[in-house]
C-alpha cells in the first residue's frame, strides 16, 4: 500500500513538473518560432529591396553583397532565437566559433575564393557584362557571387570560375576600351607587287563602314617568310565589331587578291632528281 502511495506521489510530482515546464517554456518556444518565421520573412524582404536598389546601380556588387548580408543576418537571427528559448548564447557563440575554426581549416579553398571575391569587388578588374579571357575561357561575365564568378561563353556554355583563381592569375578584360585594333597578317608571293597589295588592303579598309579612320590603319611588310612576303594589316574598329570585321575582312582580301592577280602562297617544296 505504501509503495502504491509513493508511486502515485512520484507520478503526481512528474506531472506537476511537466506542467510547470510547459507553462514556463511553451510561451518562449512559441515566441521563438514566431520570431524565426517573421525574422526570415523580414530578412528576405530586406535582401530583395537591397537587390533591387544595388542591382540598378552596380550589378557587379549586387549578388555578392546580397548573399553576404543574407548569411550574416540569418546567423544573428538564429543566435537571437536560441537566447529566447533559454540556450546560453555565450556557450552557443563559443561552439559556433569552434565550429567556424574547424570549418575554416577544412574549407581553406572556399575562404580563398571569398577573399578573392572581396578583392574583385574592391579593385574591379572586371564587372558584370564585361567580356574576359581567364583560366582558358573566353566569355561574358553574368554574375559575381560570394565564392564564384559565372561566365557565359559565346557558344552557350556556362563556366563557373573560383574567385580565388581569378584574383591571383592573369586575366584579359577585352571590354575596357570601346575601340580595339584588329591584327591581321596576309602573305603574298615574292614575285607579286607589294605596293599593289597594300593598295588593295587600303581600299578594302575604306569601303568597310565599320573601319575607324582615327587612328589610321597600319599596312606594312611585317616579315619575309620562307614562302611569302607577310603584310601586316592593323585597322581599328569598335570592340563589338572586332570578330565580325576580322572574319569578313579575311574573305574580302582573298577574293580581292584573286581578282587582282595577287597570289597567296602556301608551303611547298621543290624536289630535284639527279641520275648518278
Amino acid at each position: 500500500m505504501e509503495e502504491i502511495i509513493g508511486t502515485n506521489i512520484n507520478v503526481s510530482q512528474l506531472i506537476d513538473q511537466g506542467i510547470s515546464l510547459v507553462i514556463t517554456y511553451a510561451p518562449k518556444f512559441v515566441l521563438a518560432i514566431i520570431t524565426l518565421v517573421v525574422g526570415l520573412w523580414l530578412i528576405n524582404r530586406f535582401v530583395g529591396v537591397l537587390d533591387k536598389k544595388i542591382g540598378a546601380k552596380d550589378p557587379t556588387l549586387n549578388k555578392f553583397l546580397c548573399g553576404l548580408t543574407s548569411a550574416v543576418m540569418k546567423v544573428m537571427l538564429l543566435i537571437s532565437v536560441a537566447s529566447m528559448i533559454g540556450i546560453a548564447t555565450t556557450s552557443f557563440i563559443a561552439v559556433i566559433g569552434a565550429a567556424g575554426l574547424a570549418i575554416g581549416l577544412a574549407l581553406q579553398g572556399s575562404l580563398a575564393n571569398f577573399a578573392g571575391g572581396v578583392l574583385i569587388l574592391i579593385f574591379k578588374p572586371f564587372k558584370v557584362g564585361d567580356t574576359i579571357e581567364a583560366q582558358g575561357f573566353h566569355g561574358a561575365v553574368t554574375e559575381i557571387q560570394i565564392l564564384y564568378t559565372v561566365v557565359d561563353t559565346f557558344d552557350n556554355r556556362r563556366i563557373v570560375i573560383p574567385n580565388g583563381s581569378l584574383s591571383n592569375a592573369t586575366l584579359v578584360n577585352v571590354s575596357i576600351y570601346k575601340n580595339r585594333r584588329c591584327d591581321m597578317t596576309f602573305g603574298i608571293h615574292y614575285d607579286d607587287d607589294i605596293d599593289k597589295a597594300k593598295a588593295i588592303l587600303q581600299r578594302l579598309f575604306e569601303e568597310d563602314e565599320r573601319s575607324l579612320k582615327d587612328p589610321e590603319p597600319r599596312i606594312c611588310v611585317g616579315s619575309l617568310g620562307d614562302n611569302s612576303v607577310n603584310l601586316m594589316f592593323r585597322p581599328w574598329v569598335a570592340t563589338d565589331d572586332l570578330w565580325p570585321y576580322y572574319w569578313d575582312m579575311h574573305e574580302k582580301v582573298k577574293k580581292a587578291f584573286d581578282k587582282e592577280g595577287i597570289t597567296i602562297p602556301y608551303p611547298q617544296r621543290d624536289i630535284h632528281m639527279y641520275k648518278s
